[in-house]
């Protein structure tokens, strides 16, 4: 803990660490961390399946976790480096999904493929300045128990979805969706909401 607050503290000592775990101006942590680091440190369920060619862009100064009984699969990219990312169990990424953190994934979540779920924005403000190069900022996004995620999907910075909620395909959700809903569209609006005393999904 004090080493950590040591690096934090000193601009000079911070830059020489980052240089040691990441290649300058890329995302993905370098050959050793990958290998040496992250085993260690981040957390994998029983029967969890990462499939060989998934990237798994993780850093040691924040925090990882996937569940039981879970799936990623081929050429998904999970990036922890702005924020923290939880996956539960018997959750499914699919093929080709970009999670960025912070985010919280919870339990027999099924996403389909392309999707990109993502706390990262860039700052674009100051036109001096590409936004490539302004302050990032984030905001946690957070995906409850049972939510189906349809293919092609982009789950924006802040956003919570709720339990057993489903959103239609090519959706761009950036605003909270509540519990046992569908939405669908560019922005993500509710077009059916489960009805507990009926028993049906109804239209909105």
């Amino acid at each position: 803990m004090f080493l950590l607050s040591a690096i934090k503290s000193n601009p000079k000592l911070k830059k020489f660490v980052h240089w040691l775990l990441i290649p300058r101006g890329q995302a993905r942590p370098r050959l050793w961390v990958r290998l040496f680091v992250n085993p260690f440190i981040h957390k994998k369920g029983k029967s969890t399946i990462i499939r060989y060619n998934t990237r798994m862009d993780l850093f040691p100064f924040n925090s990882f976790k996937i569940g039981s009984n879970s799936m990623v699969e081929d050429f998904a990219t999970i990036n922890n480096g702005v924020g923290d990312v939880f996956i539960g169990n018997n959750t499914s990424i699919g093929l080709s999904n970009v999670i960025i953190g912070p985010v919280t994934i919870g339990d027999y979540v099924m996403l389909a493929q392309n999707i990109v779920i993502s706390g990262l924005n860039h700052g674009y403000e100051d036109i001096t300045m590409p936004p490539r190069l302004q302050k990032v900022v984030t905001q946690h996004i957070s995906i409850e128990d049972n939510v189906w995620i349809g293919a092609n999907s982009v789950i924006t910075a802040g956003v919570t979805i709720g339990k057993h909620a489903v959103i239609g395909a090519g959706s761009v959700i950036t605003k909270n969706i509540p519990g046992f809903c569908v939405a669908v569209g560019n922005p993500g609006r509710v077009i059916k909401k489960y009805n507990f005393e009926t028993g049906n999904w109804q239209k909105v």
